[in-house]
């Protein structure tokens, strides 16, 4: 489904400052080289906390993100099905605060 990686790779270009990188081998876009959303299983990963993680995890077919396949999720992280993609976008900025914001509070 090459719809789904061009939408994941046109919302982290559309985010200012974003960096593409890997997180866990795969796909990931960074801010002050921390990750904050990723691109797996045609699917896209969020790091979210409080409504915005709640909102996404209830989204149909969402879970927790669990790369390594060995039921250990990932708990902050939401991994979120393209049949949501309308949602992508507002999760990805959410993720974007979130980690952008931890960062500048470290400086």
């Amino acid at each position: 489904m090459k719809e789904a990686e061009t939408l994941y790779h046109q919302i982290g270009q559309s985010l200012a400052d974003a960096e593409e990188s890997q997180l866990f081998g795969k796909p990931c876009y960074k801010i002050g080289g921390k990750a904050f959303i990723a691109f797996f299983q045609q699917e896209m990963v969020f790091k979210l906390r409080g409504d915005l993680h709640h909102e996404a995890l209830n989204q149909a077919g969402a879970q927790l993100f669990d790369p390594s396949g060995k039921k250990r999720p990932m708990k902050e992280w939401v991994q979120v099905p393209f049949a949501s993609r309308h949602e992508w976008k507002r999760f990805a900025e959410g993720a974007l605060e979130y980690v952008g914001r931890g960062e500048k509070k470290l400086i």
